[in-house]
């Protein structure tokens, strides 16, 4: 059965999500940066996570439906969290990859009791003027109307290049489908990365986290992913629970991997596998 694309509608504003798996736990999922949003291949991106059924019932949320002229990464977390709480989503195990990574960590820092597990993919806790220059050029080949040059360019900084030259017919179609509404949506999401910045926060996210890195990342780089591996090796450690007693250190894991790209989480045989493993696995209470 084909699955079925939602709508959360608050005040404010609408947003679309799809849920499958019939688990008794959450699990929400916050793609990456897209041009053509991630919920029209609802079935796909299903398929993809199917090893979650049994245990997770899997949401994923798509950005609001109606952008504002300004809209930043923190806004786009708070908007998704208040579609969280109104769906009665807690404790949740929440995966953000790449741009969505950077929304995850907003969530869990604002909302630490929404988040039970946090699992980041290919982000970063900052974003320097090195990394939004590939930003910025996305930016032009869009404002160009340009969607082929768009999709070519996007896909070959994601993907290893085996991968690319694969799909590299298939993007180029893709790119020649871009509207203008679809052009301006892509334009709007890329620039609220410029400036982002959680590094100074980390300390507040108290749940387990796990960080699948590439060392072969092409929009990021693996500097980036050094700096957030250091920040969250390095959050200091608290009382659980309140209790009197030895604090305890934040449970932080972080795999590398080196041929996938930056688009590991698409790419990676294990990755599922290993997000799985980490939601599952048990923590102390923090």
């Amino acid at each position: 059965m084909p699955v079925r694309i939602e709508e959360a509608r608050l005040s404010g504003f609408e947003m679309r999500y799809v849920k499958f798996g019939r688990g008794k736990r959450i699990m929400v999922i916050l793609p990456g940066l897209s041009i053509h949003s991630v919920v029209d291949s609802a079935d796909m991106v299903a398929n993809a996570y199917k090893v979650f059924d049994n245990d997770f019932s899997v949401y994923v949320f798509d950005r609001r439906l109606r952008l504002p002229e300004k809209y930043l990464i923190e806004d786009m977390a708070r908007d998704t969290a208040r579609v969280m709480e109104s769906l009665g989503l807690s404790d949740v195990c929440l995966f953000g990859a790449s741009h969505g990574g950077m929304m995850a960590q907003c969530i869990a820092c604002e909302k630490p009791r929404l988040v039970s597990r946090l699992a980041l993919g290919s982000t970063c806790v900052r974003i320097e003027a090195g990394h939004y220059k590939i930003v910025e050029n996305w930016v032009r080949l869009a404002e160009r109307g340009d969607g082929e040059a768009l999709y070519l360019n996007f896909g070959s900084l994601l993907y290893p290049p085996e991968s690319f030259s694969g799909q590299r017919e298939a993007l180029a179609k893709a790119g020649r489908e871009v509207t203008e509404d679809l052009f301006k949506r892509f334009v709007a999401l890329a620039g609220s990365t410029k400036g982002f910045d959680i590094l100074s926060r980390v300390d507040k996210i108290k749940c387990p986290v796990l960080f699948l890195g590439a060392s072969d990342d092409a929009v990021l780089g693996k500097d980036s992913s050094d700096e957030l591996i250091r920040a969250y090796q390095n959050r200091p450690a608290y009382n659980s629970g309140g209790v009197v007693g030895s604090p305890v250190r934040p449970v932080f894991q972080y795999h590398m991997y080196t041929g996938y790209g930056h688009a590991a989480f698409d790419t990676a045989p294990d990755y599922k596998d290993r997000l799985l493993k980490f939601f599952k696995e048990p923590f102390p209470a923090f």
